[in-house]
């Protein structure tokens, strides 16, 4: 007969990706053992393997399970009404806030993608491929001189907008809500002028 599912499974399961997450950041993936996942969990190695049948398995659904959410929580910002300027800034704004809540899986995923099978590496990279993709089509709308013709300056322009919003994760950790949407109005108007000014 099979094992039935525990009712408090997904919150169960939620607290080890959250938990372990933390120790990834903090020890690097390849340090890491499942010992000190369950230890961070307050649970049994054993009951780590309940959910997870290895640190690769875990790995990956931190992983998906983060990258999908914000994925789908950025690409909710489009919509036909909103000025691609207010859309740049709400893009930004919401990827920091993001980043505020998630500061761990964030800060795993350049080391812990290439540690996953091929197939999970594609999922992963779907994910942030639409993510790059999505702030591509409103740089376009901002300045569409510039960039329908010069697709490298647009890829340039979007990877230096993350490559912004990650130095300020990495050293302002501690920044609130209002500290975090201050800097995206300052990269908004930064990428504005600058893609509309040369």
């Amino acid at each position: 007969m099979a094992r039935s599912v525990a009712k408090d499974h997904d919150q169960k399961r939620q607290h080890i990706l959250y938990a372990s997450a933390r120790v990834f950041a903090e020890e690097g993936i390849a340090r890491s053992n499942m010992v000190q996942v369950a230890k961070a969990c307050g649970i049994s190695k054993a009951n780590i393997y309940h959910y997870y049948d290895s640190k690769d398995a875990l790995l990956f659904d931190i992983l998906n399970t983060y990258l999908s959410a914000l994925r789908d929580r950025l690409l909710a910002l489009v919509s036909d009404d909103t000025a691609p300027e207010d859309h740049l800034h709400a893009f930004v704004s919401e990827v920091l806030l993001a980043y505020l809540k998630m500061d761990a899986e964030h800060k795993i995923q350049s080391e812990g993608v290439p540690l996953l099978q091929e197939d999970q590496q594609l999922i992963l990279k779907s994910y942030q491929r639409d993510i790059v993709r999505a702030l591509n089509g409103t740089l376009l709308e901002i300045a569409p001189q510039r960039f329908t013709h010069d697709k490298s300056s647009l890829r340039a322009t979007s990877m230096s907008i993350f490559g912004m919003l990650n130095w300020y994760a990495m050293w302002n950790e501690d920044a609130d809500e209002m500290a975090r949407n201050n800097y995206a109005k300052l990269v908004t108007d930064l990428v504005i002028n600058g893609v509309r000014g040369g």
